[in-house]
């Protein structure tokens, strides 16, 4: 396996992202583009990146507008640049930069479902196939505490929605992993995620949608996440597809569980090639 960091230029400015290619002499059997969610970043799908690439597989993820490294405005009069229908156009924009003319395996995960989601819309005939990873099928199935956090961010800070969001339960990642979270949160703009909470407080379900593209489709989810899991397992019903659950993962099994999860979707996969 062979893994590039690199930034992505798109109309809005550059994105921080990694490219990690099977062996040489490995036939690559395709592409997959993975899109993180809140607070996230590239990093979230490096633990798959092994175990997607032995599977004959190219994968790229980048951080999206605003987050860690990636480009992106920031301040009050920044936040309506982060809305999902625009998360979804800079998505286009860097599929035809690592993809051109290529359809591709999509998966978005958590508040990335919303932005992978909207990019389907707008173009189904640009994917091979769909997976949603621990994501809800509209904002009004999330936390209602969680449309607080703009009013958080702007009294105290990045680090205040550190406090709130790991603060508890931060002495349970080692030390490393710890100080990278922690640092990420810092250096993610302040309008990204203010802007991402009111924009996925707006989101309606748009299950039926989605169901009407034709496209394959596969919703997973951690046997422990935060978001209901029977919510994500009652929008797997209505799409019509199967939906999987990772045993012993919660909110990321993409960190927790990730040769779990790459053979769920490597069997997802060989039946779209």
């Amino acid at each position: 396996m062979t893994v590039t960091l690199s930034r992505i230029s798109i109309s809005r400015g550059k994105l921080s992202s990694f490219e990690a290619t099977p062996d040489a002499g490995t036939e690559v059997k395709g592409t997959v583009v993975m899109v993180p969610g809140f607070t996230g970043s590239r990093e979230d799908f490096l633990p798959m990146a092994p175990f997607v690439t032995a599977a004959g597989y190219r994968l790229i993820s980048y951080s999206q507008l605003g987050q860690y490294d990636s480009d992106g405005p920031d301040g009050r009069d920044a936040v309506g640049e982060y809305t999902i229908a625009k998360f979804a156009l800079d998505l286009a924009e860097v599929l035809n930069t690592v993809a051109p003319g290529q359809k591709v395996h999509l998966l978005g995960h958590s508040f990335g479902g919303l932005v992978t989601r909207a990019a389907v819309l707008n173009d189904p005939a640009r994917f091979l196939d769909y997976v949603i990873l621990d994501s809800p099928p509209s904002g009004d199935k999330v936390d209602a505490a969680t449309y607080r956090i703009p009013d958080l961010l702007w009294a105290g800070g990045n680090a205040a929605l550190w406090t709130a969001m790991f603060g508890p339960i931060e002495e349970m990642f080692p030390a490393p992993v710890k100080e990278f979270l922690h640092a990420r949160i810092l250096a993610t703009k302040t309008a990204n995620m203010a802007g991402i909470i009111t924009t996925m407080g707006a989101e309606p379900d748009r299950v039926t949608e989605l169901a009407a593209t034709g496209l394959p489709i596969l919703v997973a989810a951690g046997e422990n996440d935060f978001i209901p899991v029977d919510i994500q397992a009652d929008a797997a019903a209505r799409l019509g597809v199967k939906f999987e659950v990772i045993a012993g993962a919660a909110h990321t099994p993409n960190e927790e569980k990730p040769e779990e999860l790459t053979t769920v979707l490597v069997d997802f996969w060989a039946g779209n090639a």
